[in-house]
């Protein structure tokens, strides 16, 4: 974006990764500065390069506006959307602005990723209503939902797709099968649709593995440019799961044990957690690591002491409790 007449332009160097599969032997950063506005978004200039120093630049791109999610891709490590990542800002904290394609996804051409993945995961949580065939809508008219059970979808009617969540996260790194963050927050959606007649069969479909590898870090959230926070909404299926099927492997068992443990004491009490989310079997197939654990830490096999203003704790969980029971 060209800066008007006496505005200020600071220099941009850009280093943005360039690949094509089958025709270069491996991947390289090609370097291009630019002399530009502080407020150009990162995509503009992406587009500047390739009308002015390179055509071969290749990228994905449509509305420039923030509304079809088209040009998520890394910019200084961080996914996010290019056409409202403005250059100012990054190059006063970084120097330069590195491009690179989104990660967990294989690299088309350049900046362009294969989204096959991201879509298949989508579709596997089947993102539509699923209605009771006894009772179909009323054809051609609106089935009413009352203001507060709108107010349940949360945020999740923002998500535009972009996939930056799904870059963002490392649970998906370690487990290419894991939904991700945008098809969990999809199906919250459903789960708490009161139209939808497969609540609790989504609920038990998705436990196994599939809901409770996330790590928790929150870098979904933070790399949603629509405020969607798909990290509490997988918190949410999380404890709506338990309600449904209670502690059924180890992710849940864990959540299940920590709470006690907290209610308990106000602590931790680590050897108790262990068995609670591993069981007696669970533990003597980790007996090699407790032992290694415990000559470093011996205390670990104590049962801590109970925390002074342990009743002000039991009040927040008796408070919470009353809130889920609202909830159902």
């Amino acid at each position: 974006m060209a800066a008007s007449e006496g505005e200020q332009t600071v220099s941009a160097t850009f280093d943005v990764f360039r690949y094509q599969p089958g025709k270069d032997a491996a991947p390289r950063f090609q370097r291009y500065t630019l002399d530009l506005a502080p407020h150009t978004p990162v995509l503009s200039a992406l587009l500047q390069i390739r009308a002015d120093l390179d055509p071969s630049l290749t990228l994905r791109y449509s509305c420039r506006s923030a509304i079809c999610g088209s040009c998520a891709m890394r910019v200084n490590s961080k996914s996010r959307l290019a056409c409202e990542t403005q250059v100012g800002p990054e190059i006063e904290r970084h120097g330069r602005i590195v491009v690179e394609p989104m990660r967990n996804q294989s690299v088309l051409r350049d900046l362009v990723v294969d989204q096959e993945p991201f879509w298949r995961q989508y579709d596997a949580i089947e993102p539509h209503l699923i209605l009771d065939p006894r009772h179909p809508m009323p054809e051609g008219k609106e089935t009413a939902m009352t203001p507060a059970q709108v107010e349940r979808f949360q945020e999740t009617p923002r998500c535009i797709a972009c996939a930056a969540c799904y870059s963002a996260c490392p649970a998906v790194e370690a487990d290419p099968s894991f939904p991700g963050p945008m098809a969990l927050a999809k199906l919250y959606r459903f789960v708490v649709d009161p139209r939808d007649t497969a609540q609790q069969d989504r609920l038990l479909r998705i436990q196994p593995g599939g809901l409770w590898t996330c790590l928790r870090c929150h870098l979904c959230t933070e790399a949603c440019p629509k405020d969607v926070r798909p990290s509490e909404r997988i918190r949410d299926l999380k404890e709506m799961a338990i309600r449904v099927q209670g502690g059924t492997e180890n992710g849940s068992r864990h959540a299940i044990g920590f709470k006690e443990n907290i209610r308990e004491r106000g602590v931790l009490s680590e050897a108790k957690l262990v068995r609670q989310t591993s069981g007696v079997a669970g533990m003597i197939g980790q007996l090699g690591q407790g032992v290694r654990i415990y000559r470093k830490k011996p205390e670990i096999l104590k049962s801590p002491p109970k925390i002074e203003g342990l009743d002000e704790v039991r009040k927040i969980y008796e408070a919470l409790d009353r809130k889920e029971e609202d909830a159902t």
